[in-house]
């Protein structure tokens, strides 16, 4: 086997010099370098601003966008949306571990996994879609795809449904930052509380908040804000369009009665929510960006425009234990785990 770059780089076409995440176009054949593993994959789980936004372009056909989809990968090597920069995750089972890992790592031939680095830097081949979910943004297929030797997994998890485990673990950074940003008193405030990020960004909120603090769901249309409320994680339920920022200031302001939040957590899968991120965030309070729609040339000078001193957190979709605490949560909570159920049980 050919040795490979432990980031991938051996995988960047063009431009070169570049890492594989931003690069145009990578090298999708499914020859294994020796420190590489190759994967037959079952399902996946497209970005929810990348699929949004694909979806929109193909007016919902589901040929069409499937289509759509194995234009990019043909075109790039990968599942790399270029209009919004963002591509998901993937499932599959364990072919091949190259020789330089064989035995430094935890994984066997067989094992089936989850993908926890963006496919819009996974070398990927889409031989035949099988399924396409509109509604979820997963989509099952043919095809193999490559995790470089940098690249985080999880094991699948025998107690919950393949199609769960890959929903929680899409978003499972979002909950475990939450963790580490909420401290017990705390005002949050969650922009796109009806996702699936955004629930489970609620629950952790309400779990580190506790008694004493007090969790905003911001959420637009009547049945998400309906079935927010019967969860009873939110304080107070917002129904709010997050692109008008005056209509969600006012309804903050009101809402914390002129303190804001401490802590603003954006998880709405479409562009221009910056600014009603920062206006219902008190100074020198915390602004976490989860949304692969945010534009952060926005987000900055928006701030900067309306004299907001916030710390404004991009949205690494990793931190540690990520995975383990997100599929916990989904373990503790019945109403949690129904809500997942629900739209992915199927």
């Amino acid at each position: 086997m050919r040795p490979g770059h432990r980031y991938g780089l051996h995988r960047v076409l063009e431009p070169q010099g570049t890492m594989p995440q931003p690069a145009w176009k990578i090298d999708n054949s499914m020859e294994l370098y020796d420190n590489e593993i190759l994967i037959d994959v079952e399902t996946l789980n497209i970005d929810s601003a990348s699929f949004v936004q694909i979806r929109d372009a193909e007016g919902g056909d589901p040929v069409k966008v499937g289509a759509h989809m194995q234009r990019i990968v043909a075109e790039r090597g990968k599942h790399h949306n270029p209009v919004t920069g963002s591509g998901g995750m993937l499932i599959g089972t364990v072919r091949r571990i190259g020789e330089r890992l064989q035995g430094q790592i935890d994984l066997q031939e067989g094992d089936r996994i989850a993908t926890l680095v963006s496919l819009s830097l996974t070398p990927l081949t889409i031989e035949t879609i099988k399924h396409l979910d509109v509604k979820t943004g997963q989509v099952d297929i043919a095809g193999q795809a490559i995790l470089f030797e940098s690249g985080l997994y999880a094991k699948l998890p025998s107690d919950l449904p393949d199609r769960i485990a890959l929903a929680v673990l899409d978003v499972c950074g979002a909950p475990a930052q939450t963790a580490k940003l909420v401290q017990a008193g705390d005002t949050v405030v969650v922009l796109g509380a009806g996702g699936k990020s955004g629930t489970m960004v609620l629950y952790q909120a309400r779990k580190s908040a506790g008694p004493t603090g007090k969790i905003i769901a911001v959420e637009y249309g009547e049945a998400g804000c309906k079935q927010l409320e019967e969860l009873g994680w939110a304080d107070v339920v917002l129904n709010l369009d997050c692109t008008k920022p005056v209509d969600v200031l006012e309804a903050v302001e009101k809402a914390t009665g002129g303190t804001f939040a401490d802590l603003t957590v954006n998880c709405v899968n479409i562009p221009g929510t910056e600014m009603a991120s920062i206006l219902s965030t008190r100074d020198e309070g915390t602004v976490y960006f989860f949304s692969m729609a945010t534009s952060f040339t926005a987000a900055a000078l928006g701030a900067e425009g309306v004299g907001k001193d916030v710390n404004m957190i991009i949205g690494n979709g990793y931190t540690k234990g990520h995975a383990d605490l997100s599929l916990q949560l989904v373990r503790e909570s019945a109403a949690l785990r129904g809500l997942f159920e629900t739209k992915y049980g199927n």
